[in-house]
C-alpha cells in the first residue's frame, strides 16, 4: 500500500519537464510513454530527476535499459535456485557507477546552471543514447561518436563567437582530434576483441616430482 501511495504521489508531481524526458526516452528506446512513466515513478532513484531540474543541479541524468534478473512467480518456482530468476528488460535511473552496464544508456545533459522549467527544458537539456550490446562499451561509444556526434559537428554551421565556423583552424584541429580519437578507440576495440585467451594450466603436476635433470627435460 505504501508503494502504491508513493507512486501516485510521484505521478501527481509529473509536469511538462518530466513529460519531455518521458517522450524522449519513449522515442529512443521504443517503449510507450505510459511504460516509461510507470518505470520512472516506480524507481527508488526518482528524486534524482528533481535534483537534475534545480538551479546548479546534477549535470547529467542517466537511464539504463537492459536485462536484469527477475524472480519468477511463486507458482513457477523450482527447487533449483539457479532457475528461479529470468532475464527481463527494465528501464531504470542510475548514477552510472553502481550497476553493470550491458544494454542501452540514455542520457540527459544540462547546458547551463539555470533552473529547468517546462518552457526551457527543450533548450537547456540535451538528450543522447548509446547502445552497448553485451556490455561492449567501446563499440557503443565508437558508434555514437563516429555515426552521430562527429557528423553532427561537421554539418554544424553556427559555432557561436567563431564567425568563420568550420573554416576556423581551431575548429578544424578539434574535428581532426575527434576523428583521431575515434580511430584510436576503434583500434583498441579491435585489439581487445581479437585477443587470444590462454588456457590456465596447473603446473604443479609437472614440477612437484622433479628429481633429476632428465625429469626437467621431460617436464619442458
Amino acid at each position: 500500500k505504501k508503494a502504491t501511495v508513493t507512486k501516485e504521489e510521484r505521478r501527481a508531481q509529473i509536469d511538462g519537464r518530466h513529460k519531455y524526458l518521458i517522450s524522449r526516452l519513449a522515442d529512443g528506446i521504443d517503449l510507450s510513454e505510459q511504460q516509461v512513466e510507470e518505470a520512472i515513478i516506480s524507481d527508488d532513484k526518482f528524486q534524482l530527476i528533481e535534483q537534475f531540474f534545480v538551479p546548479s543541479g546534477l549535470k547529467k541524468l542517466l537511464f539504463f535499459y537492459q536485462d536484469i534478473l527477475q524472480q519468477k512467480s511463486n507458482a513457477s518456482l523450482r527447487s533449483d535456485a539457479s532457475t528461479n530468476s529470468l532475464p527481463q528488460k527494465k528501464l531504470f535511473i542510475t548514477m552510472g557507477s553502481t550497476e553493470n552496464f550491458t544494454g542501452i544508456c540514455a542520457f540527459f545533459l544540462r547546458t547551463s546552471d539555470k533552473v529547468i522549467t517546462a518552457s526551457n527544458v527543450s533548450q537547456e537539456v540535451n538528450f543522447g543514447m548509446f547502445d552497448c550490446p553485451n556490455g561492449n562499451t567501446l563499440r557503443g561509444l565508437e558508434f555514437f561518436l563516429s555515426q552521430i556526434m562527429i557528423p553532427a559537428l561537421k554539418s554544424q554551421q553556427n559555432w557561436g563567437a567563431v564567425k568563420e565556423g568550420l573554416k576556423n583552424s581551431q575548429i578544424q584541429d578539434f574535428l581532426y582530434a575527434a576523428d583521431k580519437f575515434v580511430g584510436t578507440l576503434s583500434s583498441s576495440r579491435q585489439n581487445i576483441e581479437d585477443k587470444i585467451q590462454l588456457t590456465k594450466v596447473d603446473i604443479d603436476i609437472y614440477v612437484s616430482n622433479l628429481q633429476n635433470p632428465s625429469d626437467y627435460i621431460t617436464a619442458g
